[in-house]
């Protein structure tokens, strides 16, 4: 029999609708809980052939690429559907650590949506052609708007058809990264290799015709016709190329105000994985702050912006590779408070460290549920309790959430092994 008529309970961790099939669960790309479909098992992976009966939840998707493009998992959910799907994600991966009942609501992060978009441009035999990838595929799906993007970016697959096919003569797979700044567009060029002297006279011409604020390749400066500058707090940060950006500016500033709610009266806070300034630019408006970043150019960023701002509490900056060289429990032990926003690969070093330490409240802002339990679970066995977890959702339509966990120290760390001391 390829044919099964499902009854869809909840949703699975990417998206799909579970339903008990006679082998155990099966799970139905695009069905919701509370419907009932038909589908179709004859090449192993179900197909809807027929909704039989629709979820009183369920609604029109906001895109007519949805299914086949692989960018959003769900969109034909009502928001009270797909906001119960997110919690329920965060509410999983915290059980484990005895912390299910932390959980706050989802906040939405969305707003105008994505400030940055990156298209993938590939040559085939019908031409150069930019999109995103199809669902469950490495194949390519032209793509002309996304909804999800904000207005600003309107014109962005207008602006990166022609610049990849300025490129095309290379053969390689591009990326084009497009990011909307306070100066216009700032575009990232990936993929081709460095650009000679005639090329890069050419791009510099493409970006005046389309009135972009700055494009480069590979992170080095074609041109720079306008500053790609951002608003943090009260100062103006010029964007590296490529540099780390919170997916979206209503999103940013619900962390921000997270961040700073958790921090309470501390006075001394070290920013730990500080970018260009995200958190440490705002908290320094009330109290002192060191920042610590890998990062060359967004230290650089750092620090210009805080030459440039008048009326911020001491604020300075570390250069430091936290994943090899974290901070320990004598540097750590001054601060009131430390706030952290790891890479989706965590801080795992790091937070090994601050389980020894006597930090008082720790802040740890993550966009991926497996490396944040990990590292909250260090914390936790270190003396400090997980007071909340809350979930912010910027990233609209797929299962990616961001979250920020705080942490009170209740009990002493455990002493640090001899090998470690001095």
């Amino acid at each position: 029999m390829t044919q099964l008529s499902l009854e869809i309970t909840r949703f699975g961790a990417k998206g799909d609708g579970i339903a008990s099939g006679p082998d155990g669960l099966i799970y139905v790309p695009r069905a919701i809980p509370g419907d009932r479909v038909l589908v179709d098992m004859a090449y192993g992976e179900p197909e809807i052939i027929e909704i039989e009966r629709a979820s009183p939840n369920r609604i029109a998707p906001i895109c007519e690429l949805f299914g086949t493009c692989g960018g959003c998992l769900i969109q034909e959910a009502d928001d009270a559907t797909y906001f119960s799907w997110k919690h329920g994600l965060v509410v999983e991966a915290m059980t484990p650590l005895k912390a299910a009942d932390r959980v706050n609501p989802v906040l939405d992060g969305h707003g105008a949506g994505r400030r940055r978009v990156t298209f993938h441009a590939r040559r085939t035999e019908r031409g150069v052609e930019i999109g995103f990838m199809k669902a469950r595929s490495h194949d390519l799906i032209s793509v002309d708007a996304c909804p999800l993007l904000t207005p600003g970016l309107a014109r962005a697959a207008e602006i990166a058809l022609p610049l990849a096919s300025r490129l095309a003569s290379s053969g390689k797979p591009l990326d084009i990264a497009v990011t909307e700044t306070l100066g216009g567009l700032d575009v990232d060029l990936r993929g081709h290799g460095p650009a000679g002297a005639q090329l890069r006279r050419l791009l510099s011409l493409d970006a005046e015709h389309f009135d972009l604020a700055r494009l480069s390749m590979h992170g080095d400066v074609v041109v720079e016709r306008r500053k790609a500058e951002l608003t943090i707090g009260h100062a103006r940060v010029v964007l590296p190329p490529g540099a780390f950006l919170q997916a979206t500016q209503l999103g940013e500033d619900v962390l921000a105000d997270l961040v700073l709610k958790a921090l309470g009266k501390a006075s001394l806070v070290a920013d730990l994985f500080a970018g260009i300034g995200t958190f440490a630019l705002r908290l320094a408006g009330s109290r002192a702050v060191h920042a610590v970043e890998s990062n060359a150019p967004a230290v650089a960023a750092l620090q210009r912006a805080i030459r440039e701002t008048q009326g911020l509490r001491p604020l300075t900056v570390e250069t430091r590779d936290l994943f090899r060289r974290p901070l320990l429990g004598a540097e750590l032990n001054r601060f009131d408070a430390v706030v952290l926003d790891p890479p989706r690969a965590g801080a795992e070093a790091q937070m090994r460290e601050l389980a020894l330490s006597r930090v008082p409240i720790v802040i740890s802002v993550s966009c991926h549920l497996g490396t944040f339990a990990r590292d909250a679970e260090l914390l936790i066995r270190g003396g400090y309790e997980l007071n909340s977890v809350t979930p912010v959702d910027q990233f609209r339509h797929s299962s990616h959430i961001e979250l920020v966990g705080v942490f009170e120290r209740k009990i002493a760390g455990p002493k640090r092994p001899r090998k470690l001391l001095g």
